[in-house]
């Protein structure tokens, strides 16, 4: 039997405006209690580099920046079995209120789901008309072999709507 494993708390506040969704932390993440914490995720590269902002390996600091951009994060699964970290290994998954969490924040503008894991699931929960755009980037994991420099060109698209 696998492991039953779980998402992290939400991070959001009242001045987000865009919400990024994973599909559910892989198993660095989960050993370090941190949002995409794998040494070779692009993901805190990605958002350094769209900001502008000094790379640093300090998560507090990383929240303060994703939270000054109006960024909020989260994952669409709040718990599953898997074994290691590939999203093809999910079974047994449990939705996160989506939703209800929507509804709570209404400064979100937009959707942005990171790889299509997260994007098939939030279509399943949230249906293909919902009011708000979502959009899928491509996954910032090292399993999605697409260059740095072409995953970041997609990732721009969140800029479009933050103020």
């Amino acid at each position: 039997m696998q492991n039953r494993i779980s998402s992290f708390p939400p991070i959001i506040d009242s001045q987000s405006e865009i919400l990024i969704l994973g599909s559910i932390p892989g198993v660095k993440s989960l050993e370090k209690q941190q949002y995409y914490a794998h040494p070779q995720n692009k993901f805190w590269t990605i958002i350094f580099h769209l900001f502008h902002e000094d790379f640093t390996d300090d998560y507090t600091q990383r929240l303060n920046i994703i939270e000054k951009h109006h960024i909020a994060v989260w994952d669409v699964i709040d718990s599953c079995e898997r074994k290691g970290s590939l999203d093809s290994e999910i079974k047994n998954e449990e939705a996160n209120r989506i939703s209800e969490l929507l509804d709570e924040h209404p400064n979100i503008r937009a959707i942005f789901c990171n790889g299509g894991k997260s994007y098939k699931n939030l279509q399943k929960l949230l249906g293909k008309n919902y009011r708000l755009p979502i959009f899928q980037l491509p996954s910032t994991s090292p399993l999605h072999t697409v260059s740095f420099e072409k995953k970041l060109e997609e990732w721009k698209k969140i800029l479009e709507f933050l103020t």
